[in-house]
């Protein structure tokens, strides 16, 4: 389960960071407390501050996703589309999740989230342009996982391709993600080279290596 620093817990409930430390001091809503004095809260806290009455009936969460920030109109243009689909259907849209990052990648914390409420029984409904934009792959296995706890997601453009695209376009995101981290590593060790003082303990390292293999001929 998450814990959330004071701020990110208010933007969460709709508060001030002030609130929640006038209701911590008069017991309203005790924060816990790191080794180190700092406030913090838990899922569970956010589970019981949104009350019973959503628990019952569940939200209809959108969720949007593009893998870079670069994409930030593309995850508007998602958002408004799906907000369209929702209002044609009649569907009341109470929350919408806006998340950044690969489809490959399993730590995104918005996506995580997302999850955890589901399984606490807080979310009725998802709905997503495209299935990878929920998970690039093992979506059937996810949509069973959601569907045992009471969760459906809808997939408003559930456009069909031949095993042969499907697996295309798989390998294109695997080759995307690895080209983004080679590039990394070696921005990474551009990096290095350029900061001298890291480049000395490098040689210290390097030298000190060298003193040990010698000694132990």
């Amino acid at each position: 389960m998450n814990n959330y620093k004071p701020n990110e817990f208010a933007e969460m409930i709709g508060v001030s960071v002030k609130t929640l430390q006038r209701w911590d001091n008069e017991g309203k809503l005790k924060a816990y407390r790191t080794p180190t004095d700092r406030r913090y809260y838990t899922h569970k806290q956010y589970v019981d501050y949104i009350g019973e009455s959503h628990t019952k009936k569940g939200k209809v969460i959108i969720y949007t996703r593009v893998s870079t920030s670069n994409q930030k109109d593309d995850l508007k243009n998602q958002v408004d589309f799906l907000r369209q689909y929702a209002n044609a259907k009649g569907i009341i849209v109470d929350e919408v999740f806006e998340d950044i990052g690969s489809g490959l990648n399993y730590n995104r914390k918005k996506w995580n989230k997302l999850l955890e409420d589901c399984m606490l029984g807080l979310v009725k409904i998802i709905i997503v342009a495209h299935k990878d934009r929920f998970i690039r792959f093992g979506y059937e296995w996810f949509e069973r996982f959601l569907k045992s706890n009471g969760v459906e997601i809808i997939v408003v453009n559930n456009e069909t391709t031949s095993p042969e695209q499907e697996l295309v376009n798989d390998l294109i995101s695997i080759i995307h993600v690895f080209s983004c981290r080679i590039y990394g590593l070696r921005k990474y060790k551009k990096q290095i080279k350029e900061d001298s003082e890291i480049a000395k303990e490098l040689q210290d390292g390097n030298k000190a290596n060298a003193r040990t293999n010698s000694n132990d001929k």
